[in-house]
């Protein structure tokens, strides 16, 4: 561990930031230049009043609660996440870097390190007291070059464009228009990228016309404010949530009595341990399924009845009509090593089917667990020609292809 003390450190603040960073790295190497940065800007010092022990746990911190909702309008990021998204986004000393999010202005001091004296760090956020928090946190802590701007994020920071790096830190359904003219060709985006139900933190890099990818990562964000391309059918007295894309055909007078019934289950070949991820099943679903939705079920529902989804407040499930299938898993004693099987539950006239069809994704993913498919992101309304052969998804601004 190198020891590295940040202005107003004391050492055991200092120990606490460096053990932290221990952790992450053991979990996932990172860039000599992040991890110098993460063990150099003190986290603690953008969360004044929180005692450090929380400062340096690895998850998040919420700094402005929502009225109006379940989640948050702004979170200081779990910083392992903060991480990973810094290694996608390769920033280089000099680079010009946009940020949207502003946060605590942890990030964007984390970047100002990265990129130094000849670089450019520009952080913009909509909420008037969150842009004042970062303004504040990063003059004390002596990251005053960096510019934090109170503005829409959508409309990114265009006089001091263009830049060599754009990162989101916020829930992005689709990639506003006004972000193409202040990227550079070559240059890098990462952003928390929504499409069918989850969320994925994709490292894009443009080519001209067109935002191609090279890595995804699974994450969660608070979407931003001001962009409503999901939507969400409440059932069973709004015990069941389906949340779905505009553009899927997902009828909620269909299904409202959908789940009333015995489901039908069909058991995949793919088994898992118990702490082994199986998020890649949603992820090649989407690969090759327009009808891929996320299920959120209640304890309300589950104490009727349902069938239990694998996680209950976000499972991928397949939605056709009056029917829908989610994953589901029970606990066999064939493998030792892999404990966990996976299947579909099934609900609605074509029930079966439509377990089958989720249990073809299922195994098809535990064929090769580490596939990443590549995206492809193209403004809505540009010519298809020359793009790879593979699924495509509108959204309002752009089309993305994945294969």
């Amino acid at each position: 561990m190198q020891l590295l003390t940040a202005a107003g450190d004391g050492d055991a603040t200092a120990a606490r930031r460096n053990e932290l960073i221990d952790q992450i790295v053991v979990r996932r190497p990172l860039p000599a230049a992040v991890e110098r940065a993460m063990r150099t800007v003190a986290r603690d010092q953008h969360l004044p009043g929180l005692d450090p022990s929380r400062a340096y746990a690895d998850e998040a911190v919420s700094i402005k609660d929502n009225p109006a909702g379940p989640l948050p309008l702004s979170l200081a990021s779990v910083p392992s996440i903060v991480a990973m998204m810094l290694d996608q986004l390769d920033a280089r000393h000099g680079d010009s870097v946009l940020e949207v999010g502003a946060g605590t202005g942890y990030n964007a001091a984390l970047l100002a390190e990265i990129v130094g004296p000849d670089g450019q760090v520009v952080t913009v956020d909509i909420e008037p007291d969150v842009a004042l928090h970062a303004r504040t946190a990063l003059d004390k802590t002596g990251y005053t070059h960096v510019e934090v701007i109170e503005r829409d994020g959508l409309e990114g920071a265009p006089e001091h464009a263009p830049y060599d790096r754009m990162i989101a830190t916020v829930g992005i359904w689709d990639i506003p228009r006004a972000w193409w003219a202040q990227l550079r060709d070559g240059g890098r985006l990462v952003l928390p990228l929504r499409w069918r139900g989850q969320t994925r933190s994709v490292s894009l890099v443009r080519d001209g016309d067109r935002l191609v990818s090279d890595g995804m990562e699974l994450c969660g964000f608070v979407p931003i404010i001001g962009q409503d391309g999901e939507r969400c059918a409440e059932l069973a007295d709004g015990t069941i949530r389906v949340h779905y894309d505009r553009d899927q055909a997902v009828d909620r007078d269909l299904l409202s009595g959908v789940l009333s019934g015995p489901p039908a289950e069909v058991w995949a070949e793919a088994r898992v341990g118990g702490q082994e991820p199986f998020d890649g099943i949603w992820l090649r679903a989407t690969v090759f399924d327009d009808t891929v939705c996320r299920l959120e079920v209640t304890e309300e529902a589950l104490d009727t009845g349902v069938r239990r989804p694998a996680i209950p407040v976000r499972s991928p499930a397949l939605v056709v009509g009056e029917s829908l299938a989610y994953l589901i898993l029970r606990r066999e004693d064939a493998d030792p090593e892999r404990t966990y099987r996976l299947g579909a539950a099934g609900y609605g006239p074509d029930a079966s089917d439509l377990a089958r069809r989720l249990v073809e994704h299922i195994d098809g993913w535990g064929a090769d667990r580490d596939a990443v498919p590549t995206m492809t992101v193209i403004p809505a309304g540009a010519a298809l020609d020359g793009l790879p052969p593979g699924h495509g998804i509108a959204k309002k601004e752009t089309a993305v292809v994945l294969s």
